[in-house]
């Protein structure tokens, strides 16, 4: 019974791996010394392949699938080995099973800033990073190329040399690409095709391997660079200065009208303040004190009025804030108005309206 039971140890009947390793590429049967005895089962699950070798050459390849191994499913093996009308004894061979499913959760990432040029911006320093897939598609060129005698062979062994060429795959792309870098995150399905594309074209007959997907996470610049790009999509969010200032000053006058207590003063507006801000006043002119702040009064015309001056506009004013421009000496009878319901701009002197704002001439002598 010891002898049976020592023979049955030196004899592999079943041959397998049971992948409980997400990141193993390639995994070697552990034979040691024993014998593959003949008719032994050979079982290949999904996402696998097994390969025979024969005294460091490539023999017999296995897909997904269980085999009783015989003369018939070992061809190659067969004629290495001179069993020309088959073979009945155990015999010595290595097993590796290699991975074809994908390897995911992989990541990458540019070391250093990679140089864009921007068609509109100029030069800028750009990093990215994103994640890819792993699979094994030629398993026989993995096993030649990276995994030699090694017993186990993980995803991590290879991906240092992955990123590096992800990273200078992208350098390349980048730099000749002429999208704009505010119209990249736009674009980053179309790079992360002809990324994965230029990779695979690198290690695929090389080494073997294959990512069916290579996603860009993003790419970003400098901080710097950031709020630049910020200030100036601003600007081009506010469009016109000077019209953004008049709008800013005729919204905030409900609001200073609704606030009695504050008036003008708490809600930091005046006509003054405006024509400080935007220059009213002209080349040469003296300098005058700034009009002072005063709460809007009940009036009877509720017309808002523009003022010009210099080549533009100002406002809206109400009747009263024109009325305290008037007595600071800011505007004169010769000051061009408009409102709504005018056909043009008209000199303040000249506008009934607006009389009551300036001194009536002398009385007529006495008869």
């Amino acid at each position: 019974m010891g002898f049976v039971n020592k023979l049955r140890g030196e004899l592999v009947d079943i041959i397998e791996w049971v992948d409980d390793n997400r990141n193993t590429l390639v995994w070697r049967f552990p034979r040691y010394q024993n014998e593959i005895k003949n008719g032994a089962r050979l079982v290949v699950r999904p996402g696998q392949s097994a390969i025979f070798v024969d005294r460091g050459r490539v023999a017999d390849v296995f897909q997904p699938g269980t085999y009783e191994l015989a003369t018939k499913n070992l061809p190659l093996l067969t004629t290495l080995r001179g069993w020309e009308f088959g073979f009945n004894s155990p015999f010595k061979a290595e097993v590796y099973f290699v991975a074809t499913r994908q390897v995911t959760e992989l990541k990458w990432g540019t070391p250093h800033p990679v140089l864009l040029r921007d068609p509109e911006f100029g030069p800028l320093r750009v990093r990215a990073f994103g994640t890819y897939t792993l699979r094994a598609s030629k398993p026989e060129a993995l096993l030649k190329e990276l995994v030699g005698t090694d017993g186990s062979f993980e995803a991590d062994e290879i991906e240092v040399l992955l990123r590096s060429i992800v990273a200078s795959e992208f350098s390349t792309i980048v730099s000749t690409t002429e999208v704009s870098i505010v119209d990249l995150a736009s674009n980053y399905g179309r790079l992360s095709e002809q990324l994965r594309t230029a990779v695979v074209s690198k290690i695929d007959n090389e080494y073997g391997l294959d990512l069916p997907q290579l996603i860009i996470v993003n790419i970003s610049v400098p901080e710097q660079v950031e709020q630049a790009l910020d200030a100036r999509s601003s600007m081009g969010v506010i469009g016109d200065m000077n019209r953004y200032q008049q709008y800013q000053l005729g919204s905030s006058i409900p609001t200073a009208a609704a606030n009695p207590a504050g008036g003008l003063a708490g809600a930091g507006v005046g006509l003054g303040m405006g024509m400080a801000i935007a220059g009213l006043g002209t080349a040469g002119a003296p300098s005058r004190a700034p009009l002072p702040l005063i709460p809007p009064t009940p009036e009877t015309d509720s017309a808002l009025w523009q003022v010009a001056s210099g080549g533009r506009t100002f406002g809206p004013y109400t009747l009263a804030q024109l009325g305290q421009a008037v007595s600071a000496g800011q505007l004169s009878g010769e000051s061009m108005v408009w409102t709504a319901g005018m056909d043009a701009w008209t000199p303040m002197g000249r506008v009934p309206r607006l009389a009551i704002l300036f001194a009536p001439p002398p009385p007529p002598a006495a008869g």
